[in-house]
């Protein structure tokens, strides 16, 4: 697949078989691709942990009432971390490795979905309470110096969403003229 096929690909999906994902083709995925994400300073602080323990996968899914309770579904998932003690530009380095990793996963013939972690609520109604990653660290070896972003639910998948509807895109960029 070229890179625009894959950019062009690339949606958010939620719906996964139940066709386990092999370690394997994930460790391509990330020592091949997207351990060469961009990252601050070049610190290379983007971690990544993989679970696909099912009965994990659903406490994962908990973390927030609301956008996670797909992960529970999903045969595998990536938990995106920032090693804080490298650049205090840990997050911005995470998205652009998640970035990868999700166009990554098209390239290898799977679909995924990134679920948002940092500063996020357990409880969308009490948004100054228990955080997601609090409910994450009760049960997963996450260093205490690693930040996380975000979670990616992958695996392999016959759901085609729809296509993105058209925008204008005039809007988006524009030159700068003296």
């Amino acid at each position: 697949m070229d890179f625009k096929e894959v950019i062009r690909k690339r949606r958010s999906v939620r719906k996964f078989s139940e066709q386990r994902v092999e370690r394997e083709v994930i460790r391509r995925v990330l020592d091949e691709v997207v351990n060469y994400a961009p990252s601050s300073r070049n610190s290379h602080s983007s971690r990544f942990l993989v679970v696909d323990d099912p009965d994990t996968l659903a406490r994962i899914s908990e973390m927030r009432d609301y956008g996670a309770s797909f992960v529970k579904g999903a045969p595998m998932a990536i938990l995106v971390m920032g090693d804080k003690t490298k650049t205090d530009l840990w997050e911005v380095s995470c998205a652009i490795s998640t970035t990868m990793l999700l166009q990554a996963l098209v390239d290898a013939g799977l679909k995924g979905c990134w679920v948002h972690v940092k500063d996020r609520p357990v409880k969308k109604d009490e948004p100054e309470g228990k955080k997601a990653i609090e409910h994450l660290r009760e049960f997963l070896p996450i260093p205490e110096h690693y930040g996380v972003l975000c979670a990616v639910a992958c695996g392999y998948s016959d759901f085609e969403p729809a296509a993105l509807p058209e925008w204008d895109k005039s809007e988006v960029v524009s030159f700068f003229e003296r």
